[in-house]
This record gives C-alpha cells, structure tokens and sequence, in this order.
C-alpha cells in the first residue's frame, strides 16, 4: 500500500495535545512505542493503516494531515523574516522549513509573536501621534486585528462551508424562492415564518446604517440608497442571522478566532457568505459561470449581484466532486492598503507589506470602471492570469464619502482558457508575463524599477559613484 508522508511533528503535537505518552498512544493505534518514536521523529514514515487508525481514535479531519498548511505557514513565516529587524540572524528558507517540519506549534508561536510586535508597534506610533497633538488617551488595542484572524479562518477553510451552502438551499426549498422575484419572496418568508416586516426607509431616518434590524418590534429597516441587488443580499443576510444560528455559532467557535471582536467579526462574514448562496445558489451559478466563461458582468446581470459580489461568489466553488475554477482575490484602497484577500489558486498575498506594485490591481485605478487583464509571474516561475476593475460603492447623497477600492481576481494559467477575458491573448508567451512578486523584501528580482527595498538574500551594498535602474539594483563592474 502506498505510503503517506512523513509527519512526525503532527503526530508528536497530536499526542501532547491529548495528554498521552508514547506508550498509550502507540497502544492505541496497535503499534510499538518505538516505532511511534521513529514516526514522531520522521525515520519511519507514516503508513496509511496508521493514518486510517489515528481518524478513528482521535476523530481527525484527514485534511489536518495535507501539506497546504504547513506550505501556507512557511509562506507567511518568510514574510515575516523579511522584516529588516531579522537581517542579522541570516536566515534561510531551508531554516524556515526545518522550523516548520520540526516544529509546528514553535513555527506558530513565532507568527502569532510577530502579529503582537505589530499590534504593539501600531499602538505606538498612535501613541506618539496623539501625544503630540495632545490628545487624551483611554487606552490602546494592541492585540491582533480581528479581521486579520478571520481572513486566515476563511483561508483555512478554502472559503467553502458545506453547512451554509445547505442551508441556502433548503431557504430555496421553504420560502418558495424559484421563479419569485427575490425581494417579494424573501420579504414574505421573513414576515410568515418569523414575523419580521420589512420596510424601506429613508437616509435620515437610518442614521448612516444601510440595514438595521430592531428585534424588540420585530423590524427590518433597509436604506432606499441600497440598490435593488444591494437589498436582495441584506435580507438574505438577515434570514441568515435568523435561520443560521446554530451553524454561524459554531463556526465562530474556532480556537483560531481568540477574541469577542474576531468571533463577532466572522459571524458577520458567515451570514454573508450566506447571503451569497442565497442569491447565487451553489449549482445554478456554477453552471452559469461556466456557460458565460466567467464574464463577471454577465453573472451579475443575470443574479442581480454587483461585481464584488460575483468575484467573490467564484472563490467559494469548492464543493468536492463540483469544484469551480480556482480563483485568488484581493481588494485594495487606493494607498494599497489590502482589505480582503484570498488563495484558492495557491497564489501568495502579503500579509505583513504592500503588495507587489506591478500587480494590475493597483493600475486599475488608473482605468476607472475598466477591466485590466495581465499574466502575472511569480518568482518561483508559477504563473496566473489576473483580471482587475476599480468599484464604487453606492453613494447616499451628494455630501456623502465616495470610496473607491480595486479588485483583483486570477487563477492559474491552465485556467485561463476557461474566462472569456482570455479572448485574443496569447497564453502561451509567457516571455509577456509582468514579473510580479509577493513583496520587495522576499522577490529576488534585482533589477525590477519599483523595488522599495532590499531582498533579504542580497544585503545591501552602496557605492555613490554608481547608479543602476534603482537604488538597489546591482551593476556590473567594468
């Protein structure tokens, strides 16, 4: 029988988690103590039959023993090696692997370490600011960002949750949602099963809420500025505040989200998620989004969705045996400050920094409304195509704020075929590929025109009587 890879240090975290030694456990699993000591310490490998004996006794999701975890926290702990104050240690990549191979929990400590040194390093610069403009201070978060801890909840979770897309289909089933215009259908299942009515008001009344729903008179208020898509997905979010109760606790019950605010935080994200399902159900747009080849426009048109909305929609197509294409996302403001991010094509995102600035999200904002679309290259050689619009979010009066944010969505090459905006584009030359990095600190590429700073693998080396195509590119000698 084939065998599994060897991952000693998970079975080693597993045991000390459980309270046992390697006796009981090995006597669990029907083996010797010593040869579970060869396992824990990667000498033998991993046999299936073991593999199939620890899902039974300890109720393991065989997921936990895949490699994409463990890819994901060397990713994150290069980046965070790439931060200047570790230049003096010379650490390797090999370095960063053995940690994590040999040492999972010690790799995870390290990164949630290096998250409070930024929380800590954040408050600080606040602190400074506000003492001298003389502010009063009550008291400083320096904990980590609770939408920081829900974007790794979602990455770890592919962003695909079973329960929800369940529940969306049976709301479809119980409220009679087929072939009803939506609002009436889901106004209606609102009042009959749980008495709330639903009323559109306006701007003022509203007190800057878009959607406020005041349980004690059994009232769903929407803004009249909301749109009709816009109005669809905010009841749908409250039917899934109401009807998903259960599953939105449970979800955010994950030892992953470590405060009230995070936990608060992801039952949002998950009734909109919910939300999506409702509007754009699991089958019905994967098969739609493969009919139109992935024309954002087309989809939203047909599902009543803003861009946004579809983008995000294509990267929760992960059912086993019914998956979509894989698709990254990102959303950027216009000081490249990143407010949502995902990897279902594998792709790296900074965390930590600004993103590679040869990315076509950030040049969407050059475009207004247009769709740009780039082959973008890693430094690894692994290449994607990338597709980037800017977004303007519905406005509530002429004085109101006007935010405008860039999105970005791509999937491998291999896909590219499948997304309309491929059409006249040679995917074969992969000599156009814009060469684009994760961040200045961990891309080797020397002789790019928008580093900002030095690679970590090439110290940097001054010489004032020598000017290459940056401050930091090198230059041949004569």
């Amino acid at each position: 029988m084939k065998e599994i890879p060897r991952l000693g240090s998970k079975i080693r975290a597993l045991r000390r988690r459980e309270g046992l030694s390697q006796a009981k456990m090995a006597e669990r699993l029907g083996i010797s103590a010593s040869y579970l000591n060869l396992i824990e310490h990667n000498q033998r490998p991993l046999s299936a039959q073991v593999l199939i004996r620890l899902a039974q006794e300890f109720q393991l999701d065989l997921k936990a023993f895949a490699g994409g975890e463990d890819e994901r926290l060397v990713a994150d702990l290069l980046e965070v090696l790439g931060d200047p104050m570790f230049d003096r240690h010379g650490l390797a990549s090999a370095d960063v692997r053995d940690l994590v191979a040999h040492s999972p929990l010690g790799a995870r400590a390290l990164l949630s370490l290096y998250h409070a040194y930024q929380g800590a390093r954040s408050s600080a610069e606040v602190l400074s600011e506000r003492l001298s403009e003389g502010q009063e201070l009550k008291g400083i978060e320096i904990s980590r960002l609770p939408s920081e801890e829900v974007s790794d909840f979602i990455q770890q979770h592919m962003n695909y949750f079973h329960d929800l897309e369940e529940g969306a289909e049976r709301l479809w089933r119980d409220a009679a949602l087929e072939g009803e215009d939506l609002f009436q259908a889901l106004s209606r299942y609102l009042d009959r099963a749980h008495g709330v009515r639903v009323r559109i008001e306006k701007v003022g009344a509203m007190r800057g809420a878009l959607r406020r729903f005041d349980r004690p008179l059994r009232e769903l208020r929407l803004s009249e500025v909301l749109r009709r898509g816009s109005r669809n997905f905010q009841l749908a979010h409250q039917v899934g505040l109401l009807t998903q109760s259960a599953a939105l606790d449970r979800l955010a019950s994950d030892p992953h989200l470590v405060t009230d605010a995070s936990r608060a935080l992801c039952r949002v994200a998950m009734a909109n998620y919910f939300a999506a399902a409702v509007l754009m159900p699991y089958e019905r747009f994967l098969r739609a989004a493969r009919e139109v080849r992935h024309d954002i426009d087309l989809l939203g048109h047909r599902f009543r969705t803003s861009f946004e909305q579809v983008c995000h929609r294509l990267t929760t197509l992960r059912r086993p045996r019914a998956e979509g294409v894989p698709f990254h996302l990102v959303r950027v403001d216009i000081a490249g400050n990143i407010s949502k991010r995902f990897s279902g094509s594998g792709i790296r995102i900074a965390r930590f920094s600004g993103a590679c600035p040869l990315w076509n999200v950030h040049a969407a904002f050059l475009t207004p409304g247009m769709i740009r679309v780039q082959i973008s290259q890693m430094p690894d050689g692994t290449t994607y195509f990338d597709m980037a619009r800017t977004l303007r979010k519905e406005s509530a009066g002429y004085h109101s704020p006007r935010a405008v944010h860039a999105i970005g969505i791509g999937c491998p090459i291999q896909h590219a075929r499948e997304l309309v905006y491929s059409d006249g584009i040679d995917l074969d030359n992969l000599a156009a590929a814009v060469p684009v990095g994760v961040t200045c600190r961990l891309c080797d590429r020397m002789n790019c025109e928008q580093r900002a700073f030095p690679a970590i693998q090439s110290p940097l080396r001054v010489d004032e009587n020598v000017r290459g195509v940056s401050f930091y590119a090198p230059v041949s000698d004569l």
